[in-house]
């Protein structure tokens, strides 16, 4: 596979100016263009249709793809996207912005242990809240519950250059309006009964660092005004206090609510939906990123198994992947700790998951399987792997020896990580050997 320390940049038939090239070579890249494996490859689509995207990216030899459009291109720049395209940069190409286009996608090679993502959707939006790490602006985070809010929160902070300070959390749904304000903004002594001290609040305890106001469309009205305030003047009052105290803090606001709604209904302020929503980023439901499943799914095995030897069977494999997680990644995770408790053996069955019977007789026909198909179809995967292995990961050329379209290919490989192969694991692992 690529080597990251030295990392290869696919350049095609792609017209590069010099002073580009100086700078990436500057930075430690390896230019190539001779259709050998790459970490990265430009892939230009400015002489693409629409209908093209999808082939064209899929003739690619890097691991990762960035699209390259003229600045009127931005529904093919989406379109790219929508095709598992890493990011796009518009033509003709800057030096500074592709150096640090590939400098975030480095970073995320590099900090696997922060999230489990193989998506492109989960690592195009990693790449986005790489990109808002670098700023001081509000983020305002979406998404079902149970998506992840707090963890990309969590990875924003680490991303910043705020990673050295505190990152608190604030759940504004679960603690009444009397204590959300005391607890936010703090107070001094005899502001209310039972004040018999002065105490700072979560803004002040988060100076240098980042505070997260989770359920951010529960905050009482009268809250809205005061948290306005703060983000306004970058200062915070104590309750009962008569002067401001300067704050430096970054806000990240999360909600599971649709919140141009809420004002529309009055029931959020909309000078303060405009303060949040600088950075908007939305999380991706589990069931519309399914080859997230089985590796998270296997990352909670590592967290819970008290380093048991588990596994879980093809049959139970089969009723995670086809399950809808209406309750994301939060009801994955409750799923491996209860089949962790109900285990009779190493392999976790599917009756030990406790998902829905529907969930379990929508897998029938592959559970029932006979094995000698089973049997075939991992050979047949396997034998994927070894020839990938023989022209180190070099997709067309592998492409060429199986004697199939490299189009083909990518489907056979998607097919491969639904069912739980990590084919990224398995090749790095022939290197390392």
């Amino acid at each position: 596979m690529v080597n990251i320390e030295a990392p290869r940049l696919g350049l095609g038939k792609l017209a590069v100016p010099g002073i580009v090239l100086a700078q990436l070579e500057l930075q430690g890249y390896q230019i190539a263009r001779d259709g050998a494996p790459v970490w990265v490859e430009l892939v230009d689509l400015s002489e693409c249709q629409p209908e093209q995207v999808s082939e064209r990216l899929s003739q690619s030899a890097g691991k990762y793809q960035i699209a390259l459009v003229a600045p009127e291109q931005t529904a093919l720049a989406s379109e790219a996207m929508r095709h598992g395209a890493q990011d796009y940069l518009l033509l003709p190409l800057d030096a500074d912005q592709l150096v640090s286009q590939l400098a975030r996608l480095m970073h995320l090679e590099q900090d696997q242990a922060d999230v489990v993502a193989v998506s492109p959707r989960s690592r195009q939006l990693l790449m986005l809240a790489h990109r808002a790490a670098q700023t001081d602006a509000s983020v305002l985070l979406t998404g079902e519950s149970g998506t992840g809010k707090e963890q990309l929160a969590r990875f924003i902070h680490r991303h910043s250059p705020r990673a050295d300070g505190p990152f608190l959390a604030v759940n504004c749904a679960a603690i009444p309006e009397a204590m959300l304000e005391s607890l936010l903004f703090g107070h001094v002594k005899g502001a209310f009964t039972g004040a018999h001290a002065d105490k700072p609040g979560k803004f002040e305890a988060a100076s240098g660092g980042t505070l997260l106001l989770d359920e951010i469309g529960e905050m009482p009205m009268l809250l809205q005004a005061k948290l306005l305030r703060v983000l306004q003047e970058r200062e915070v009052e104590r309750l009962g206090a008569h002067r401001g105290i300067a704050l430096d803090i970054r806000i990240i606001a999360a909600t599971n609510q649709d919140l141009r709604q809420a004002v529309a209904e009055g029931r959020f302020r909309e000078d303060l939906f405009y303060r949040l929503d600088v950075l908007p980023l939305k999380t991706v439901p589990l069931r519309e990123r399914r080859e997230d499943i089985l590796p998270l799914a296997e990352h909670f095995l590592g967290q819970y198994g008290d380093g048991s030897r588990c596994h879980f069977s093809d049959a139970a494999r089969q009723v995670l992947l086809a399950h809808d997680w209406p309750g994301n990644v939060r009801e994955l995770e409750n799923t491996v700790q209860r089949a962790l408790v109900m285990r009779r053996g190493s392999a976790l069955q599917v009756a030990e998951l406790g998902l829905p019977e529907t969930a379990q007789s929508a897998t029938v026909p592959m559970e029932t399987e006979s094995g000698l198909k089973a049997s075939k179809r991992q050979a047949e995967f396997q034998y994927i792997v070894d020839v990938l292995r023989r022209f180190d990961g070099h997709r067309s050329r592998s492409a060429d020896a199986l004697g199939m379209t490299t189009r083909a290919l990518r489907y056979k490989l998607a097919q491969m990580r639904e069912q739980g192969w990590d084919i990224d694991r398995l090749l790095n692992a022939s290197d390392a050997a």
